[in-house]
């Protein structure tokens, strides 16, 4: 304990007491890798996937209604999402993967402090008495912060057996919590549970495939056989987006194992299957994870958090992937509960990934770190407030630059495109109350409506186009461009001022 003491004092940071630390709550953070909230019943009742337990925590927690990834600078969505989510830093401020380049202020000590994994989630739970463990993917990670958990057990289990899929994450917790009974450990825990999947490849245990009537697909001249179990097309079904949203030879547009480049109807439900298959049995797992905390008594006094590391279009819009920033994809599944959170309630939220790291220290009772940028919703978490913001910034530019940008406030939400490379300008508006699933005259189409079985109203559409809305489109590429200022975008659209700040180091 004394040289814990020693080395994070060189950082600044106080050590809480034992005593502190044992009144402290516990913290089961569950993340899943690429999942649309509206694959959930809490978020689309229409959705046949069956997942009881998340059902539960939603039932005797909160649901929220608008948390958000806030966006990536690269075609791995999960790598800066990832670092948000360690750092509580917002996207323009977080270092690469790797060699820095991609995001381009990543490199600048201004932007991203050099001593940032001092700063990150297990550094300052670990300091604060808490006791760290973590499982979940390699890769596309923060790598430096992930080290400093107290216990770490990373593998990418994408298989379709126990020793190759969920259950083996959740085997990592169910043992680290049996040695924690073993020792009688009383400090409190923060553990980051994380899974490989429903990420593809999207090999599921064969009675859940068939639960959904899902093949493993392999075989590019063929396409899979259809099956009456198999999930319905999501309402905003394309078979081709209408137009190149700046990244559409990215590797999850075009090859991802059993799609490719294929959007036909037998491909995408076939799909859908195997994504149902994958997150039905990561429901399964956390299941027994909870079964055992509630054994040793843990259960009551755990704070239980589910999300996703962003969302995912499997044929929403005529897309494959996590590149864009639909609600389907820029929206992510987030449930909490534990002390204090009223059963059964749901806020808007209005959250960003990044908030997480501020409102688990503000939970366990601690500042969170000078470098986080995150906002505490332990407010909206306690019913005082229903959202953190009102205003929302998403960003993509991993493929072409400056790419895709959205802002939205209230009701209403812009998107912008614009490719350096194909020369691609467009520009979307929606009223969400009145278009939630951001249907495009494409939807209208007789084929698509046959194969959807939705009929879209006239008034579902993109209505950037529309003279009537010119005042609240205008009003909107403001608002971008405020948000953008805000965060450090360093890219501009044709049109907007050239103010982008430059980064000050040279890759």
């Amino acid at each position: 304990m004394k040289s814990l003491v020693l080395l994070f004092a060189a950082f600044g940071i106080a050590l809480a007491s034992t005593t502190q630390a044992a009144d402290r709550p516990n913290i089961l953070f569950v993340i899943v890798d690429d999942q649309s909230p509206f694959d959930l019943k809490v978020y689309n009742p229409d959705s046949t996937l069956e997942t009881p337990v998340i059902d539960r925590l939603a039932a005797e927690g909160m649901v929220f209604d608008g948390a958000h990834q806030m966006g990536a600078w690269a075609g791995g969505v999960c790598t800066p999402s990832r670092h948000m989510i360690m750092s509580g830093r917002t996207l323009w401020h977080i270092p690469d993967k790797t060699t820095p380049g991609r995001s381009v202020l990543s490199a600048d000590p201004k932007y991203v402090p050099t001593d940032l994994p001092s700063h990150t989630m297990a550094a300052v739970f670990n300091v604060a008495g808490y006791d760290t463990m973590r499982t979940c993917k390699r890769g596309n990670s923060y790598a430096a912060a992930n080290a400093l958990f107290t216990v770490v057990r990373d593998a990418v289990k994408r298989g379709g057996t126990d020793e190759t899929e969920s259950a083996w994450h959740a085997e990592q917790v169910l043992s680290y919590l049996d040695d924690r009974k073993a020792s009688s450990d009383e400090d409190p825990f923060l553990i980051y549970f994380g899974f490989s999947h429903p990420h593809d490849t999207r090999d599921g245990k064969p009675e859940l495939l068939a639960k959904y009537g899902a093949v493993n697909h392999r075989d590019k001249k063929k396409l899979p056989a259809s099956h009456p179990s198999q999930p319905a097309l999501p309402p905003n079904y394309l078979p081709a987006h209408p137009f190149d949203n700046t990244d559409m030879n990215v590797r999850d547009e075009v090859n991802v194992s059993g799609v490719w480049r294929n959007r036909d109807e037998r491909t995408i439900r076939n799909e859908l299957g195997r994504e149902f298959a994958c997150s039905e049995n990561i429901d399964i797992q956390i299941g027994r994870v909870l079964e055992q905390l509630e054994a040793m008594g843990e259960l009551d006094n755990t704070y239980i958090f589910y999300t996703s590391d962003h969302g995912m279009a499997i044929g929403r819009h005529g897309l494959q992937g996590k590149q864009n920033l639909y609600e389907h994809t820029w929206r992510v599944p987030f449930i909490a509960k534990g002390p204090g959170i009223e059963p059964g309630t749901r806020s808007t939220g209005n959250i960003y990934l990044l908030d997480v790291l501020a409102t688990l220290c503000d939970l366990a009772g601690f500042e969170p770190p000078k470098t986080s940028e995150g906002i505490s919703f332990k407010p909206v978490l306690e019913g005082k407030q229903d959202a953190v913001r009102d205003v929302l910034y998403g960003a993509y530019c991993g493929g072409a630059k400056p790419g895709i940008r959205c802002v939205k406030k209230g009701n209403w939400k812009l998107l912008k495109y614009e490719s350096s490379e194909s020369g691609v300008s467009e520009t979307q508006l929606f009223n969400l109350a009145e278009n939630p699933h951001e249907l495009l005259v494409e939807h209208h189409a007789p084929e698509v409506i046959a194969l959807t079985g939705v009929t879209p109203a006239t008034t579902q559409v993109d209505l950037a186009g529309d003279p009537k809305h010119a005042d609240k489109l205008k009003e909107m590429e403001q608002l971008l461009l405020e948000e953008m200022r805000r965060y450090d975008d360093p890219f501009r659209f044709t049109g907007q001022p050239d103010d982008a700040p430059v980064p000050q180091v040279n890759f």
